[in-house]
């Protein structure tokens, strides 16, 4: 079993190693949960808005198998924590204009994950807030609860492609900070403000 070291020292998996020589592999592991979140959302959308389901049967891939993990809000609060906690582990193989981008999408994620919160606390505890009839989060009061969470997984994914772009393209000054090797060190590096 691998364990978790902020020093490095310890045996198995380092928050040094994941942002290291293992970032490359942990970032493609994270975009693997990200996009298969993503998976969910549009398969969800499409049982709503293509096969005309209503909203309560239309649970996405893993909740029409099991639907306790939709209703009791442990698969989005899973999901929204598994998130924040890469955003933030990842962030420091991130430098220059792709660690902008990466704190960004985790600044968004970071209240995301506070609407998660207050939706599986109401879930669990079965007391809802806002003197609504069912769980509901603070923007969700504006925005309808499946067109806000494919909003928040937008405006999450957006900024977190933007900086794996730039990881993957720095320039030289970003190439020489970097803790890592995911860009490809053979590809010349971009300069920036010259032609």
């Amino acid at each position: 079993m691998a364990t978790l070291s902020t020093t490095g020292r310890a045996p198995g998996v380092s928050v040094n190693w994941i942002n290291g020589a293992g970032h490359r592999i942990s970032l493609n592991l994270f975009m693997l949960v990200v996009l298969a979140h993503w998976a969910e959302h549009l398969t969800q959308a499409f049982q709503i808005y293509a096969l005309d389901r209503p909203v309560s049967q239309s649970r996405g891939v893993l909740g029409h198998f099991f639907p306790w993990l939709v209703t009791s809000e442990w698969l989005h609060y899973g999901y929204a924590l598994v998130m924040v906690v890469g955003l933030f582990l990842l962030r420091k193989g991130f430098v220059g204009r792709a660690r902008t981008w990466w704190m960004v999408a985790f600044a968004i994620q970071f209240w995301h994950h506070i609407e998660h919160l207050l939706l599986f606390v109401q879930a669990q505890t079965g007391t809802f807030f806002f003197g609504q009839a069912a769980a509901t989060s603070i923007a969700q009061l504006i925005i309808p609860r499946v067109e806000l969470h494919l909003l928040y997984n937008t405006i999450v994914f957006l900024p977190m492609v933007v900086a794996v772009y730039y990881h993957l393209r720095p320039t030289r000054t970003e190439l020489d900070q970097a803790p890592c090797h995911c860009a490809d060190r053979a590809v010349r590096p971009v300069s920036v403000g010259h032609r």
